[in-house]
C-alpha cells in the first residue's frame, strides 16, 4: 500500500487514503470527534462522524490518548477553515499504540521540565518548525558552497592542540597521549585550502566554556571555508553573499515556518547587501557615545555587541581588532600592527556574534612568534607550521556556529531549542 504523508494530501481530494502518525490534539463535539494528527510533514484534522463510521471506530476515537500511534482511513476534503486547507472525513481507525499520561500537555510547562523532556518536547508543532529551519539553513550552506565551486573537507574531532585557546578544551586520555575535543576546523581547513584552494569543512565542535548564558552551548555545529589568495576584504565579500544566500532560501521555503514560531518576517526581508563594515576603533567610539566604558584594546561582548547592533538594521562587520584580544594565527595589519585583519559579524536585534574570522598570518617566522607569545607550544604546530614552510600565500576563512544562525532566524530567546538535544553545562541528557 502507497505510504502517504499529510503534507501531499492536496493530490487526493476525493479519494479514500490512509494516513499513519500521532494523535497531536483532539477535542469532541456529541456526535462528532476531531482528531489533530501529525506525522512530521504537517497536522491534518480528522472529523469522526458518529454516522460514518461503526460504534467500535467512534469509541476508539473517543479514548484515543495525546500522542498515541494510530492509522486512520478516510476521505480527503477540502477546508478553507483549516490551516492545511483539507480535512479526512474518517471512515477507520487502526490502534498502533495507546500512549498513556504523555507528560506534555497543553498547560504551561517550565524550561527545565521541557528540557528533562527534550525526547518528547521535539514533537511540538514550534520545535518541529524550528528544526525544518535548521534543515534549510544546513541544506543551504552546502548548496551555496557547492554552486561557489567550494570542496568539503572534514576536519577531525580529536586533535593534539587548541586552536582558539586552552582554557575551553575537553581535554580526553588518546591511547597513553593527551587529546581534545575540536574547537573548531579551521587549522586543518587552512591545509586542505593549500590542497583544493577553496573548500569548507562542516561539523561538531565543542567549547568548554563555564558559561550559562543563553548565547553559549558546549556542544554546537560550525561550518567554516578557507580560501587560498583571499584577503580581509575578499573574506568579508564572502561572508556578505554567504548569510544573504542563507537569508534568501529560508524566506523562500520556510516561510510557514516562521510564521508558526511569530517570527516578524519583514525584518529579515531587510537582510540585503551591502552590510557596513566598521573598524573597531569605530565600535568602540559608537559603545562610549552611548555610555558605554569600554575602552580601546577591551573585548567587545554580548552586551557591546546588542548595543552596537542598535545602530543598524542588518547585519554589521567589526573589522580590525588589537591583536591582544585575538588568536596567535590571525595577520597583523601591515599599517597598524596594534590591530590584526579580523572580522566578526553582529547580527541585528540583539543576536549576537554570527561570523568570526580573519586573514591569517602566512610568514613562517612570525606565526611562530604569535604562537610562543600565547605561551603556546611550538612543537604541537609542527604540521601547521609546515603550511609556511611550503608554497605559503595569503588565506583566510571564517566560521559560522549553525545554532546562532538558526536562533536569528527565528526569533529564538535561547540556544537550546536551536538544536534537538543540547549540551549545556548542566545539562547532559538526555
Amino acid at each position: 500500500m502507497q505510504k502517504i504523508r499529510i503534507s501531499d494530501v492536496a493530490q487526493y481530494v476525493g479519494k479514500e487514503i490512509t494516513l499513519k502518525g500521532w494523535l497531536y490534539n483532539k477535542r469532541s463535539s456529541g456526535k462528532l470527534h476531531f482528531l489533530q494528527l501529525r506525522d512530521g510533514s504537517a497536522i491534518i484534522q480528522c472529523v469522526v462522524f458518529k454516522g460514518e463510521v461503526t460504534p467500535e471506530v467512534f469509541e476508539l476515537a473517543d479514548k484515543l490518548a495525546q500522542e498515541s500511534s494510530v492509522e486512520i482511513t478516510g476521505t480527503v476534503r477540502e477546508d478553507k477553515r483549516s490551516p492545511l486547507g483539507f480535512e479526512l472525513g474518517v471512515k477507520d481507525i487502526k490502534l498502533l499504540q495507546m500512549a498513556k499520561d504523555y507528560p506534555i500537555s497543553n498547560k504551561e510547562h517550565g524550561t527545565a521540565f521541557l528540557m528533562d523532556n527534550r525526547h518528547l518536547w521535539l514533537r511540538s508543532s514550534r520545535q518541529v518548525a524550528i528544526l525544518k529551519i535548521r534543515d534549510e539553513i544546513i541544506f543551504a550552506i552546502r548548496e551555496y558552497f557547492r554552486k561557489n565551486g567550494f570542496t568539503l573537507v572534514d576536519s577531525p574531532i580529536l586533535t593534539p592542540a587548541a586552536c582558539e585557546g586552552t582554557s575551553t578544551l575537553f581535554e580526553t586520555e588518546y591511547f597513553g597521549e593527551k587529546a581534545y575535543l575540536s574547537q573548531s576546523g579551521q587549522l586543518y581547513g587552512e591545509a586542505s585550502a593549500m590542497a583544493l584552494g577553496k573548500i569548507y569543512c562542516f561539523g561538531p565542535t565543542f567549547r568548554a566554556e563555564k558559561s550559562k548564558t543563553r548565547r553559549h552551548l558546549t556542544e554546537f555545529w560550525m561550518v567554516e571555508p578557507e580560501v587560498a589568495f583571499n584577503d580581509l576584504d575578499d573574506n568579508m565579500d564572502l561572508a556578505e553573499d554567504f548569510i544573504c544566500y542563507l537569508v534568501e532560501q529560508v524566506l523562500k521555503n520556510r516561510r510557514k515556518e516562521l510564521e508558526v514560531l511569530g517570527r516578524d518576517i519583514s525584518k529579515l526581508e531587510n537582510i540585503k547587501k551591502p552590510f557596513p563594515r566598521i573598524s573597531y576603533t569605530e565600535a568602540i567610539e559608537i559603545l562610549n557615545k552611548k555610555g558605554n566604558p569600554t575602552e580601546w584594546g577591551g573585548d567587545i561582548g554580548g552586551d557591546e555587541e546588542t548595543i552596537i547592533s542598535e545602530n543598524f538594521d542588518r547585519p554589521v562587520m567589526i573589522h580590525r581588532y588589537p591583536a591582544a584580544i585575538k588568536a596567535f594565527y590571525m595577520k597583523r595589519d601591515p599599517k597598524d600592527p596594534r590591530v590584526v585583519l579580523a572580522v566578526d559579524m553582529i547580527g541585528p536585534e540583539g543576536y549576537g556574534e554570527i561570523i568570526g574570522g580573519s586573514q591569517r598570518e602566512e610568514d613562517y617566522d612570525t606565526l611562530v612568534a604569535r604562537i610562543k607569545e600565547q605561551g603556546l607550544p611550538v612543537e604541537a604546530f609542527d604540521w601547521y607550521l609546515d603550511l609556511r614552510r611550503y608554497g605559503s600565500v595569503p588565506h583566510s576563512g571564517f566560521g559560522m556556529g549553525i545554532e546562532r544562525f538558526v536562533s536569528w532566524m527565528c526569533g529564538l530567546h535561547h540556544l537550546r531549542e536551536t538544536i534537538p538535544f543540547p549540551r549545556l553545562m548542566d545539562r547532559l541528557k538526555p
